[in-house]
């Protein structure tokens, strides 16, 4: 049994969905290894991850605009303001997603469904570099 780990650092926009399939598949080829398992972790509380379909990008774009409305900005309930308006909602669309993800390594490939991506989902508003670690354990 062996095990890797990489930092995949991720440029942000602003708010939605960023598909990172393509290096981790990248970075997981590299790894020479035809079985296991991958575990993919972002390292922030207001960014997030998700497998999503990656065929049709009116999926992310109405999955963004549901997030939108589910936690929206300058609801005045919110006690957590002092980094701006797109801050609490994005711990609260975090909380609701993942920060960890595992996806099974079959014959060397991600075993990803068809129509599936793994996306960064971005909740703040600004502009970031997001971290996110992986680590393969397999042989």
């Amino acid at each position: 049994m062996r095990q890797a780990s990489h930092r995949l650092r991720v440029p942000t926009r602003g708010q939605g969905l960023y598909e990172i399939t393509a290096p981790i598949e990248a970075w997981v080829a590299g790894q020479q290894m035809r079985t296991g398992l991958l575990t993919v972790f972002v390292q922030h509380t207001s960014a997030s991850l998700v497998v999503q379909e990656n065929a049709d990008p009116d999926v992310v774009r109405d999955l963004q605009d549901f997030f939108a409305r589910l936690a929206p900005e300058d609801d005045p309930a919110y006690r957590h303001t002092i980094e701006g308006s797109d801050d609490m909602p994005a711990h609260i669309r975090a909380a609701l997603t993942l920060t960890q993800l595992s996806v099974p390594l079959l014959e060397g490939r991600l075993a990803l469904g068809t129509w599936q991506g793994i996306y960064l989902f971005e909740h703040r508003s600004s502009s970031h570099s997001r971290s996110v670690v992986l680590h393969l354990l397999g042989e």
